[in-house]
């Protein structure tokens, strides 16, 4: 059997050559993880519309397509093309969930929830001839005991983070903005695999660097204690996510250092009460942002805060004092979103009842357009203060004043380097993707999330370029550099 896995591009990915960075860091663990569901005799293309052209010319026997709210018009379209031509399309994601109606119009069947526990039975009604139009996720979820990700499939040359791991599904927390309450209902809805099989994968990937996924790391206290227990001593370097409360409370937060975590994304959101309360995101309530800040600082992890503009109590002067708290705590890089009420949440329900959703086009879902009617600020105001925020943040001079307030020279280097070269030189992370040399600049990515113990160490760091001469050669014999460039 022929399978054809796709993941279209979100709407700013607009080519798989010229692209933001952003979209060549993950490649796609979910579509890796059903491929290990299929026989090992299947024939398997597994295609990022992010890092590489589509072949849609192909005639696979079955086609699985992710989709997100911001990709659910190219997904559609591409489903459209395989259908008309008698192939078999399955649609499956965050967005199918939250408008099983809407997808279910440009598919041959829908999964609703997580996929791990119904896509067996799929296959196995596909084989004979049997579909169902839904395969819904309620009972019997886990991911213990499950096929190891089809690795093999991924390009690991055209991502930045191919050591790309997800341990757990769902959160803890119940957002009311967040998207996963709606996609693990009827379910449980917060689970991770077994410690001994997460240690395994990890011994399967090649250099040292990490990147764990999930929307909280530190989500289950006990299990997170055994992980970073076990991955001491295996000399990687790991970045991940998790909330304020769980970097304050015990020592957790040394452990997962001790076992290597270098960086951090830490949802602030907000600095509002009221608004933290409108999120029902209680975990941040009466919480110390800048000692959880320090905490971090101290153990030389570094910090992406995520921020929220829009919400009711949201004022004026919020863009400057969010970006001004932030340089003034030395974060080393600052996510900023509009709030957007994404279908299936209960904010979008809410919003929907109070008549303030102003447009349904999910192309402009992707937290950088105001789609609702805004309260405390107009939407010029906010789309407007959203950018401003962006781009005061990464100011040169903003970046020099939060990386020289850390206390020691190699805390204010490692920021110095990261963030300048995170957001200040963009052109040249478009042309490493263009030439096909995004992968020389791992180990640069992994000696600034290593613990730089000594200044030679800085000195290395300064001096040692990604060795990416021979992709620059081998690409100018065919267009200039130059021109890319532009």
């Amino acid at each position: 059997m022929k399978v054809k896995l796709i993941l279209p591009s979100l709407t700013e990915a607009k080519s798989a050559f010229w692209r933001p960075i952003k979209y060549s860091l993950f490649p796609p663990i979910g579509l890796g993880t059903l491929a290990a569901f299929l026989d090992k005799d299947d024939e398997i293309d597994l295609q990022d519309q992010h890092v590489e052209e589509l072949n849609l010319n192909d005639s696979p026997d079955l086609v699985l397509i992710q989709v997100y709210i911001t990709n659910a018009k190219r997904a559609y379209s591409i489903a459209k093309l395989y259908r008309d031509r008698g192939i078999f399309v399955a649609l499956g994601g965050l967005h199918v969930t939250a408008l099983p109606d809407e997808a279910e119009k440009f598919a041959d069947a829908i999964f609703i929830g997580p996929a791990e526990q119904t896509f067996p039975d799929f296959i196995k009604d596909f084989k004979s001839k049997s579909p169902k139009k839904r395969y819904i996720s309620t009972s019997g979820r886990t991911l213990q005991n499950i096929p190891p990700i089809r690795r093999d499939l991924i390009k690991r040359d055209k991502y930045l983070v191919p050591n790309s791991l997800v341990i757990s599904r769902g959160c803890p927390h119940h957002c009311n903005f967040c998207y996963k309450d709606a996609f693990y209902q009827g379910g449980i809805s917060y689970y991770t695999y077994r410690v001994d099989e997460i240690l395994t994968e990890i011994s399967r990937l090649p250099g040292r660097h990490l990147y764990f996924l999930d929307d909280h790391l530190f989500g289950n206290p006990k299990f997170a204690t055994e992980l970073f227990e076990g991955m001491r001593g295996m000399k990687r370097v790991f970045q991940g996510a998790a909330t304020v409360k769980s970097i304050l409370e015990g020592d957790l937060i040394e452990k997962a250092a001790e076992a290597g975590l270098r960086s951090l994304f830490v949802g602030f959101e907000t600095f509002s009460p009221e608004n933290l309360k409108q999120s029902n995101k209680s975990q941040n309530l009466k919480l110390d942002y800048e000692r959880a800040a320090q905490r971090l600082h101290d153990l030389g992890i570094m910090i992406n805060g995520s921020f929220v503009f829009g919400l009711d109590d949201d004022k004026s002067d919020v863009f400057k004092r969010t970006v001004d708290w932030g340089i003034r705590n030395a974060i080393t890089t600052a996510t900023y979103h509009i709030l957007t009420p994404y279908p299936g949440t209960r904010l979008y329900n809410s919003m929907v009842k109070s008549g303030r959703i102003i447009t349904n086009d999910w192309d402009l879902y992707d937290t950088r357009h105001v789609v609702y009617e805004t309260i405390g600020l107009s939407k010029e105001e906010l789309e407007t203060g959203y950018w401003w925020s962006y781009k005061e943040f990464y100011k040169w001079n903003n970046i020099f004043k939060a990386s020289f307030s850390h206390d020691t020279f190699k805390h204010q280097m490692k920021h110095l380097f990261y963030t300048g070269g995170w957001k200040k030189f963009e052109e040249v992370w478009n042309v490493l993707i263009k030439i096909g040399g995004l992968n020389k600049m791992l180990p640069i990515l992994e000696l600034l999330l290593s613990d730089i113990e000594n200044n030679s160490d800085i000195e290395q760091l300064e001096t040692t370029p990604p060795n990416y001469n021979i992709t620059l050669k081998s690409y100018t014999s065919n267009e200039s550099v130059s021109e890319v460039a532009k």
